[in-house]
C-alpha cells in the first residue's frame, strides 16, 4: 500500500514539475518584457518634445469629491501649454464638487492660457455615467480645439504633462496618444499598497508596440478630426468603458497607440481592503465584457500562477511533514517568486524617470512591489473568477448591469 500511495505521489509531482516549467518559462517571457519596458521608458524619456501645440480640449467628467480633488485641479490648470479649456463635466448641479472646482477656477482668473467651463450633462440613461458625460462634453467644444484631452479627476499630472501627452499628435498617422496612472498611497496601509502592486502589471503592458498598445481613459489625447472621423462619439453611446471601446474603435481602423511615458501621472489616495476588492473586481468584470479573450489570459494565467506557487507551497510543507526531500521544490519556488520580484524592480527603476518628483514615495513602497506581487497574481485570479459569475459594477454610486460591449443597464444610482 505504501509503494502504490508514492507512486502516485511521484506522478503528481512529475505533473506539478511540468506546471512548474510552464509557469518559469512565463517568468522568463514576463522579465523580458520587463526589460523591453524599461529600456523604452529611457529611450522616450531623451526625446526631444515636438512643437505640435495646438488649442486643446480638456475634458474632466467628475462625480464626487475624492481625496485630493483641490490638488488635482489646480495640476490641470497649471499646464506649461500655450492655450487650452479645461470642461468639468458632472450629472448633476448638487455635486459637492462642483463648489472646490469653483474655488480653484476663482483663483485662475488672470490666467489667458486656460479657459474653463461647467457643464451639467443630467443623468445617463442607456450609457455609463462618466460616457454619458464625455458624450455630452464634445458637443462644448472651443471651435478652436484640435486636440481633445481625456483625463480623470483622481489623477494628478505635472506642468508639462498636457504638452508631452499632445506633442506625439504630430504625426497625423497616429490614432491617439496615452498614459497610464500609478497609485501612490499617500496615508500607507497594505490595502493600498497591495492596489498599487496590482495595478503596476497593467501599466507595465504598454510599450513600444503601438498596435497592442491601448488608450487609458485618464489620460489620453486624440485629433479632433481623428475623433470626428471615426464617429467614436456615437460609438460610446451604451457602453460602459470609454478607454476600452476607444481602443477598439482605433484598433479596427489600424490606427497605432503611442504610450507617452511621461505621462503616467500619479493617482494619490488610499482604499481599505473593501474598496481594494470593489475596484480590482470592478476592472476585470469591464475587462470580461470588453476583452473577453484578455479576460482568459488572466483567468488561466492566474490559475497557472497559483497552483504552482501558493500550490507548490502547500506541497513543501506537507512533504517536510512527511520527512521527504523538498530541495528541488524550494529551488523551483524560489526562482519563480525571484522571476517575479526581479521584473517588480526593474519596473520600479523605470518609473522612477517619469514620477521623479515622487521618488521618495516609490523608495517607500519598494518593498511592497518586491514582496507584494504573488498576492496581487491571487488578487487577480479572485477578480476573474468573481467576473465569471457577475456582471454587475457599482461606479462611483451607480450601479450597472453589463449585459454586452454596447448595452449597460443602469439598476440603482445613489441620491
Amino acid at each position: 500500500m505504501f509503494w502504490v500511495a508514492q507512486h502516485r505521489l511521484n506522478h503528481f509531482m512529475y505533473f506539478f514539475y511540468f506546471l512548474a516549467a510552464v509557469s518559469i518559462w512565463f517568468g522568463i517571457q514576463s522579465l523580458l518584457s520587463g526589460f523591453r519596458y524599461a529600456a523604452y521608458i529611457r529611450r522616450e524619456a531623451s526625446l526631444q518634445l515636438s512643437d505640435f501645440r495646438p488649442f486643446v480640449s480638456v475634458i474632466a467628467p467628475s462625480r464626487g469629491v475624492e481625496a485630493g480633488l483641490t490638488d488635482n485641479i489646480r495640476a490641470l490648470l497649471h499646464q506649461n501649454y500655450p492655450a487650452y479649456e479645461v470642461l468639468f463635466i458632472f450629472d448633476r448641479l448638487q455635486d459637492s464638487a462642483i463648489e472646490v472646482i469653483e474655488t480653484a477656477r476663482a483663483n485662475e482668473r488672470d490666467s489667458p492660457l486656460v479657459v474653463t467651463k461647467t457643464v451639467i450633462a443630467g443623468p445617463a440613461t442607456d450609457s455609463g455615467q462618466k460616457v454619458h458625460n464625455l458624450r455630452v462634453a464634445t458637443d462644448q467644444l472651443d471651435a478652436r480645439s484640435e486636440v481633445l484631452v481625456f483625463v480623470d479627476t483622481d489623477a494628478r499630472p505635472d506642468t508639462n504633462w498636457l504638452r508631452r501627452l499632445v506633442a506625439p499628435l504630430a504625426s497625423e498617422t497616429l490614432g491617439a496618444s496615452s498614459g497610464y496612472r500609478w497609485f501612490v498611497p499617500d496615508q500607507g496601509g497594505l490595502a493600498s499598497r497591495l492596489r498599487s502592486v496590482w495595478n503596476a502589471s497593467v501599466a507595465s503592458a504598454l510599450g513600444a508596440n503601438r498596435e497592442k498598445n491601448f488608450c487609458w481613459g485618464g489620460s489620453t489625447a486624440i485629433r479632433r478630426s481623428t475623433f470626428e472621423r471615426l464617429n467614436i462619439r456615437d460609438r460610446w453611446q451604451g457602453t460602459v468603458s470609454d478607454d476600452f471601446t476607444l481602443t477598439r474603435v482605433l484598433h479596427e481602423a489600424k490606427l497605432p497607440i503611442h504610450f507617452t511615458t511621461h505621462c503616467l501621472v500619479p493617482s494619490l489616495g488610499s482604499c481599505n481592503l473593501h474598496e481594494l476588492l470593489e475596484f480590482t473586481t470592478r476592472q476585470i468584470k469591464i475587462t470580461r465584457v470588453y476583452a473577453p479573450e484578455l479576460w482568459k489570459q488572466i483567468l488561466l494565467g492566474g490559475i497557472l500562477f497559483v497552483t504552482v506557487f501558493f500550490g507548490g507551497i502547500a506541497l513543501l510543507i506537507f512533504r517536510i511533514a512527511l520527512g521527504l526531500p523538498s530541495g528541488l521544490l524550494v529551488a523551483i519556488l524560489i526562482v519563480i517568486f525571484m522571476l517575479g520580484a526581479a521584473k517588480a524592480f526593474i519596473r520600479w527603476r523605470a518609473i522612477s524617470i517619469p514620477l521623479a518628483k515622487y521618488r521618495n514615495e516609490l523608495r517607500r513602497d519598494l518593498p511592497a512591489h518586491i514582496f507584494l506581487w504573488p498576492f496581487a497574481s491571487l488578487l487577480y485570479l479572485y477578480n476573474a473568477i468573481v467576473a465569471a459569475f457577475s456582471r454587475r459594477i457599482l461606479w462611483r454610486g451607480i450601479s450597472y448591469q453589463l449585459k454586452s460591449p454596447t448595452e449597460a443597464v443602469i439598476i440603482s444610482r445613489d441620491s
